[in-house]
C-alpha cells in the first residue's frame, strides 16, 4: 500500500481553502511533499463557482453579501457549489499513480470510493454515479470537481453532512425565476445529506473519523498524519490575497 499524507485544517475563508489547495498540488507537482489528502470545512460558509462559470449568471452576490456568504471562484470545472454544513476533501498525486490510471470517468470512480467507503461506515449504503457523484437510495449526498496540472490529479469535493436547500437557492441564480419553487422541490428530492439519511446529527468531527478510514480502506493507501508545511501556508496565504479572494479573478467571466 502508498502512503498519503492526511491534513485535517479545520474551518477556513473561501479564498484560503482554495489557496491551500493549489498550493498543496504545487509541492506535490515540485516534489516537496508526497501524495497529500486533506479534509476541510468553510467559515464563513461560500458559493463557490466552477473555473468556466460565469458568476453573475450563477450567483445572486447581493444576496450573499447581505448574508454575510462568501463567493469565490475554483480552478476546477463543474456547477455553483452552496458550502454550509459539510466536509471538504481534496486530494493531490502525481498522474503517475495508479488512482489516476485510465479515463478521467475511471480516475473519479477511483477517487470517490473514498466517499463511498466512508458513508458506508456510517451506516449509509451508497455507489458512485457517473460522472462525478455519489447517491444513496438514489439522492445525492457528494458532488467532485477534477483538474490536471503540472503532471498532478488535483480533485475536490463535498459530503452533505446536513442541506439546507432553501438558503441554497436564496443565493444561487436559477434559469426562470417562476421555476424557482419547483426547482427548489426537485432538488429537495434528488439531494439528501447523512444527517437526514440517518435521522440524526452528523457533525464535522464524527465524518472526519468516517471518511479518513473510507478514504484508507476505499483507495487503498495508508493514511499518515501531517501538517501543512510553512512554504504552502505561505503559498496559501498568497493565493488566497492575490488570485481566489481578488473580485477581478472572481468576475472574470
Amino acid at each position: 500500500m502508498t502512503s498519503f499524507r492526511f491534513l485535517e485544517t479545520g474551518h477556513g475563508t473561501a479564498a484560503f481553502n482554495m489557496g491551500l489547495d493549489l498550493a498543496i498540488v504545487e509541492a506535490v507537482a515540485a516534489g516537496a511533499v508526497p501524495p497529500t489528502l486533506r479534509f476541510y470545512c468553510w467559515k464563513p460558509c461560500a458559493v463557490s463557482i466552477g473555473y468556466f462559470q460565469g458568476v453573475r449568471d450563477e450567483v445572486d452576490l447581493d444576496a450573499c453579501a447581505a448574508r454575510g456568504i462568501a463567493v469565490v471562484r475554483r480552478v476546477t470545472g463543474g456547477g455553483a457549489v452552496f458550502h454550509d454544513d459539510e466536509l471538504t476533501y481534496s486530494i493531490a498525486f502525481p498522474e503517475s499513480h495508479p488512482l489516476a490510471a485510465g479515463s478521467i470517468l475511471a480516475s473519479y470512480k477511483a477517487i470517490c470510493a473514498g466517499i463511498v467507503a466512508g458513508l458506508g461506515r456510517l451506516g449509509i449504503p451508497a455507489e458512485f454515479a457517473p460522472l462525478n457523484d455519489v447517491v444513496a437510495a438514489g439522492r445525492k449526498l457528494s458532488g467532485n470537481a477534477q483538474t490536471r496540472k503540472r503532471g498532478c490529479v488535483l480533485q475536490h469535493g463535498t459530503i452533505l453532512l446536513g442541506v439546507d436547500v432553501d438558503q441554497m437557492f436564496a443565493v444561487l441564480r436559477v434559469p426562470a425565476e417562476k421555476m424557482r419553487g419547483k426547482l427548489i422541490e426537485d432538488v429537495k428530492a434528488r439531494v439528501s445529506s447523512c444527517s437526514a439519511m440517518l435521522g440524526r446529527t452528523v457533525g464535522y468531527p464524527e465524518a472526519v473519523t468516517a471518511f479518513r478510514e473510507g478514504f484508507s480502506a476505499g483507495l487503498g493507501v495508508i493514511l499518515v498524519d501531517g501538517a501543512p508545511t510553512e512554504a504552502e501556508l505561505a503559498a496559501g496565504r498568497r493565493e488566497a490575497a492575490e488570485r481566489f479572494g481578488d473580485t477581478a479573478w472572481t468576475n472574470r467571466r
